[in-house]
């Protein structure tokens, strides 16, 4: 029987995890000295990624749904309290402006970069709990949407968060100790992702998989940089690639991709909702 409950908290804790370690491997590349680097400290320390995923959580306990004006209210009260979680421009930028021109949301997240709106990772680094909490809703997908339009307006940033969203609702309900069932699992992420630059990354992902192309490689050629047609596919690629171990997962995660903590944050998610709070490595947040 699959306990929803472990789930759910090892979705939200493993993606703290990989925030805060993926953070540490900018500067920890290699798996000893990154090990070593955990067993340092007492404390992980979470960036923006995690951040905002809290403020999500907090709106989504608040309202039940996604308002898109409360939400940012949510986003920019907790950047104004903690303001050095290592934000990209984006969101400062839509706070000032809002707070300065009395603009929605909304309104300032699409006239971002020239009008285009940002197609950064940052919508989907964040989405686990709208993932958790509409995990068996056919609105999921629509919820995903305007969670990200409050930062990103852009098709492929909207994409990422979607696409995320889809693969924690699935994962989340899936039994660790039977077989994954990886063609049914790629082909929904296929059919949710909307812009030809995700789907032309995820049908990517799946063929290395199939061909057992080694991970640098899959991360040299999908997962580097922040857009969300790069890093939103090899976190999903680091999952797959190890989906019975959290560790094994994060590591190829945050090792090689370029955008390492929140590529971290995406694939603990994915690997805590998939394998539950109690196959996540216990020292490191007890």
């Amino acid at each position: 029987m699959i306990n929803l409950r472990s789930k759910f908290v090892g979705c939200l804790v493993g993606s703290a995890l990989g925030d805060a370690i993926g953070e540490l491997a900018f500067s920890h590349i290699t798996v000893p000295t990154l090990r070593a680097r955990i067993a340092q400290l007492a404390t992980l320390t979470y960036t923006d990624d995690t951040a905002m995923t809290l403020g999500l959580a907090e709106s989504l306990i608040q309202l039940g749904v996604v308002d898109e004006q409360a939400l940012g209210d949510i986003f920019r009260k907790n950047y104004r309290h903690e303001p050095n979680r290592g934000y990209a421009i984006g969101p400062p930028t839509i706070f000032s402006r809002v707070e300065q021109e009395s603009i929605s949301y909304v309104t300032a997240a699409q006239e971002l970069f020239d009008g285009e709106g940002s197609y950064g990772n940052g919508a989907a680094m964040r989405i686990a709990p709208l993932g958790l909490l509409f995990y068996d809703s056919p609105d999921l997908n629509d919820w995903a949407r305007r969670s990200a339009m409050v930062t990103h307006a852009h098709p492929i940033g909207i994409d990422g968060a979607v696409v995320l969203a889809s693969a924690i609702s699935q994962v989340v309900t899936l039994d660790p100790r039977q077989q994954f069932p990886l063609g049914n699992f790629a082909q929904r992420l296929m059919t949710v992702a909307h812009t030809p630059e995700m789907q032309e990354a995820l049908g990517l992902v799946h063929n290395m998989l199939d061909t057992g192309v080694e991970s640098w490689s899959v991360g040299m050629r999908v997962g580097q940089g922040v857009a969300a047609h790069k890093s939103v596919p090899f976190a999903i690629y680091a999952f797959l690639r190890h989906p019975q171990s959290f560790v094994e997962c994060l590591f190829c995660a945050v090792l090689n991709a370029g955008d390492r903590d929140t590529v971290g944050a995406m694939a603990g998610a994915l690997s805590g909702a998939y394998l539950g709070f109690e196959n996540l490595p216990q020292n490191w947040f007890s």
